[in-house]
């Protein structure tokens, strides 16, 4: 008697799995992990069950009978009845020697057909919405990623938009009041100082386009489920899906807002630290460095419009579930890379370095000053003034890099974690099996859209003084009166 069961053999598994697999997929349902081919011996390498074909009895002698393996019995002896040596008590550590020896293989050691990702039909697109998703190494097209269960739950979705629409109306709010006292007093507001209005500016557009998104929810940032892509798939099983490109109008436009004018500010800050330094430490007057403010315009708009018709013709923009807009680089770390880390760190090297060389000059005219006789007391306030809009700019330049930076190196590890975790709720046994299972701080990206916008609501540090109560006074003081001239005649 044998003690342990009959496997089938490898050839009736692959006809089986032939036959049935192609069913499954349409349904959903992926082939077993536990039926893996591979595991079972061949005819020729222990005793298995194989497909019947052509089954011959013959007398024994001895009264016991027997299935030949030669015609593709029942039960394929294989080596085993071709030894004769071999008796039938032998075939349990015969077959125990053959499955030691070619035992499965673990899911993630099989990269060709039994680990990874593989696009569930929960989150399939149709052609022509050019949606792709990237798991590990595993890129799909015509895939995109769930709304609802990437990273964070519903909870914590829902804290970061409050968190985020907060912050971006308190930033909208000190924006424009920076905007509106330039309006009322321009003349008040010449070179080196004038490019923090511009800069004010942008972050007011990006403020706006995150309360937008606070607004619309999830509205914008992710797409209705699609109709299935395979027959008599339920249509309620399809998943909302992560909006992607550029076929979504409204994540278009706040993609737009938000990239330019988040490029735009940082290059007004390089602008704003070289006219700084042309003033401090090439002695330039407002006059002189006012006459070149068209070339400083051009590079504020036109690198960042360039960019962003790059972006939008390669198709980079995904919505960002957490705040309701749209950017680049939430899924592909290439574009995070070379769109908006890569431009961020330069424009920090480069303003900082500005910046430095200005401050070197403005202490070194200070010295000259004190052996001279001469009052520091404007020079010292101004560079006092300087030194705080330049902590309260890198600092939080820093911080959104850093965060960046720990986004673009943990991305790909995040999503094979999700895929580890979820890969059961799609019907799929398919997994990478990694044995660290990092995951998304969110604390990290809640910071992150703080330092975002901070700088927005500090750059009217800059006009917090006398001379702006001074400049709303006297603006309130024309309305009224021109009020009180209208209401006598």
């Amino acid at each position: 008697m044998i003690e342990h069961a009959v496997p089938p053999c490898r050839d009736l598994c692959l006809e089986a799995k032939d036959g049935c697999e192609t069913l499954m997929n349409t349904f959903g349902f992926q082939w077993p992990t536990a039926f893996n081919c591979t595991q079972f011996p061949h005819r020729d390498e222990g005793l298995c069950v194989g497909k019947p074909k052509n089954i011959t009895k013959t007398d024994n002698p001895t009264g016991q009978s027997s299935a030949t393996g030669n015609n593709g019995g029942g039960i394929s002896s294989g080596n085993i009845y071709n030894d004769p040596s071999i008796g039938i008590s032998n075939i349990d550590s015969v077959w125990t020697k053959k499955t030691n020896t070619d035992k499965l293989q673990p899911v993630d050691e099989d990269p060709s057909r039994d680990y990874g990702f593989i696009c569930p039909t929960a989150l399939k697109t149709p052609l022509g919405f050019d949606y792709r998703i990237k798991v590990g190494d595993d890129s799909e097209n015509d895939c995109g990623a769930p709304c609802n269960d990437l990273f964070f739950d519903s909870k914590k979705r829902d804290f970061a938009r409050w968190w985020i629409g907060i912050w971006s109306c308190v930033c909208l709010a000190s924006t424009l009041f920076t905007v509106l006292t330039f309006l009322i007093d321009m003349s008040r507001f010449r070179y080196p100082e004038r490019p923090i209005i511009f800069l004010s500016g942008c972050y007011f557009m990006v403020a706006l386009a995150y309360v937008v998104g606070y607004i619309m929810r999830e509205k914008i940032s992710c797409m209705e489920p699609f109709d299935p892509t395979k027959p008599n798939f339920p249509k309620e099983k399809m998943k909302s899906l992560v909006t992607q490109g550029t076929k979504k109008e409204g994540c278009t436009v706040l993609f737009m807002m938000l990239y330019f004018f988040s490029m735009a500010s940082s290059v007004w800050w390089v602008i704003l630290t070289l006219t700084w330094f042309l003033a401090a430490g090439m002695k330039w007057g407002h006059e002189a460095i006012e006459a070149n403010s068209q070339y400083f315009h051009l590079a504020a708009w036109a690198v960042p419009a360039i960019k962003t018709i790059a972006i939008l013709a390669m198709g980079q923009v995904d919505g960002d579930v957490l705040s309701g807009v749209c950017f680049t680089g939430i899924f592909d770390v290439d574009a995070l890379r070379g769109f908006v880390i890569a431009p961020l760190v330069f424009y920090l090297i480069i303003g900082t370095s500005f910046l430095l060389a200005g401050f070197v000059s403005l202490f070194r005219i200070r010295t000259i000053m004190k052996s001279d006789g001469t009052k520091t007391d404007k020079l010292e306030k101004l560079m006092v003034r300087i030194g705080i809009f330049s902590v309260l700019y890198t600092v939080p330049a820093t911080i959104v890099i850093a965060c960046l930076f720990y986004e673009q190196a943990f991305r790909d590890k995040w999503m094979m974690t999700w895929w580890d975790s979820n890969a059961k709720h799609y019907n799929s046994n398919r997994i990478f099996g990694i044995s660290s299972k990092p995951w998304p701080d969110f604390n990290v990206f809640m910071i992150k859209y703080l330092m975002t916008v901070i700088v927005g609501i500090t750059s009217g540090v800059w006009i917090w003084t006398g001379k702006t109560f001074q400049s709303w006074r006297n603006f309130s003081g024309r309305i009224f009166s021109r009020q009180k001239n209208e209401s006598v005649v």
